[in-house]
């Protein structure tokens, strides 16, 4: 076997830690937030996360987001192609956002057998655990079949859960079917959702916020023994806590915490929490 360079790329909604983007060189390509007649990047420098979260409630015009225009994906790519033998990059669900397409485009210069395309089918750590899993074994075997092998199986091997402190982002986003009636806004439903293969479906609709961590913790200590582990929200510092605490005695001792990007927080709302989990026993699938 011949030991190659493999790079992933991937785009800003899969909230990998920037310690982890350096140490695996990772290419990172932002989304972008419309508001306000300007297009700020989701590239943790052009957006302050906390102030746009204070704001958003009380913004006059729901924020749009979007896909980075295939230029920019191909400057990435081709970029990050420069020093490695093969690429794989992991994205955004086609089912969510036109990001997928965007770096189908982007990526059409480079020799179609030294790049791989993989649809995470994921939101959040969902995609990042399989870029960073995928970036371990690459660098450590240089085997490109494998690499790809291994993103697919921590694909089959995750769960992705999110609570909402409310609906109503949802709903504005109109790109879940499920959320878009008033019925759930009206009577105060705080739904915690699943997402997988690229669909974001309800698991339970609960009245009260406590009751959304309760089930969280539930569902993540379901999925135990667990080997990774993520639990981002979206300035909800305390729920943050409550929920680390609840699951304490099951937390890996590298937990990635922090704030979900705009990008995913956005339509997800403020006060919005979630875990990715990557079960252990995954490399025997």
């Amino acid at each position: 076997m011949t030991f190659k360079k493999i790079k992933f790329v991937t785009d800003s909604v899969a909230d990998i830690p920037e310690p982890l983007v350096k140490k695996w060189d990772i290419s990172v390509v932002p989304c972008f937030v419309n508001y306000g007649g300007e297009s700020y990047a989701d590239d943790g420098v052009e957006l302050v996360r906390e102030d746009y979260y204070n704001a958003l409630p009380d913004m006059d015009e729901t924020p749009k987001t979007a896909a980075m225009p295939p230029g920019i994906a191909q400057e990435a790519i081709e970029n990050a192609f420069n020093d490695a033998d093969h690429l794989v990059i992991v994205t955004t669900p086609a089912k969510l956002s036109g990001i997928y397409n965007a770096m189908r485009l982007g990526m059409a210069e480079i020799p179609q057998e030294q790049v791989t395309l993989i649809d995470s089918g994921q939101l959040s750590m969902g995609i990042g655990w399989q870029v960073i899993v995928g970036a371990e074994v690459a660098a450590e075997t240089g085997d490109v079949e494998k690499t790809i092998q291994t993103v697919k199986q921590v694909k089959a091997q995750q769960e992705v859960y999110a609570g909402l402190y409310t609906l109503e982002f949802l709903r504005r986003s109109g790109r879940v079917g499920w959320a878009t009636a008033n019925i759930g806004a009206l009577l105060q439903i705080k739904p915690v959702v699943r997402v997988e293969d690229g669909e974001i479906d309800p698991v339970s609709r609960v009245r009260t916020f406590k009751r959304v961590i309760d089930k969280l913790a539930d569902l993540v200590r379901a999925q135990a023994p667990l080997e990774k582990v993520a639990i981002l929200h979206v300035n909800n510092m305390d729920a943050h806590d409550q929920l680390t605490d609840l699951l304490s005695d099951i937390l890996p001792e590298d937990t990635i915490t922090g704030l979900i990007g705009p990008t995913l927080g956005t339509h997800i709302g403020p006060g919005a929490i979630g875990a990715a989990v990557l079960r252990k026993g995954w490399r025997d699938t």
